[in-house]
């Protein structure tokens, strides 16, 4: 007998929420495998290239090197090639930062705010594909829900 994951039947809450634990990460590991593949096939690019390209969108003025590593919750050391790679390729720039001699504020170019929405154009379609089978409103309820457990997880830290 082949039972959908609805008709089996509700043990007890830990081992649900383990369950879904579970089913979550190998979802976002499977969806972070194709977009990986996606963007080094249709970009010649790597997915924390494309990272570090969103995170300088959402700031006209660029950030420094700590703050694109705090935006995207990685260590300097991990963004320094990236950026020196980005910035060889003539995405952005680098700025001093008066007053601080060791840092430098990072910021895209025109034609990397160009190549950021080529990109981020094919990424949101990547993402409506792998979860097509999500209505609107059901996508709306997840991300609800998510946002309620990570102020949870987050007062907890």
């Amino acid at each position: 007998m082949n039972e959908t994951i609805a008709q089996i039947p509700l043990e007890n809450a830990k081992k649900e929420r383990l369950r879904l634990w579970l089913r979550m990460l190998k979802t976002t590991r499977s969806i972070e495998a194709k977009l990986r593949e996606n963007f080094r096939e249709e970009f010649a690019t790597t997915l924390p290239r494309f990272d570090v390209i969103a995170a300088l969108s959402r700031f006209e003025s660029g950030l420094k090197m700590s703050e694109i590593s705090g935006v995207l919750k990685v260590s300097n050391g991990n963004i320094t090639g990236i950026v020196d790679r980005l910035a060889d390729d003539g995405f952005l720039v680098r700025a001093a930062v008066p007053g601080d001699r060791r840092a430098q504020r990072v910021r895209l170019t025109v034609r990397g705010q160009e190549e950021f929405l080529r990109q981020a154009r094919a990424h949101e379609g990547w993402i409506s594909e792998a979860l097509g089978d999500l209505s609107a409103t059901e996508a709306r309820n997840i991300l609800t829900h998510f946002s309620v457990s990570n102020l949870m997880i987050e007062e907890d830290a």
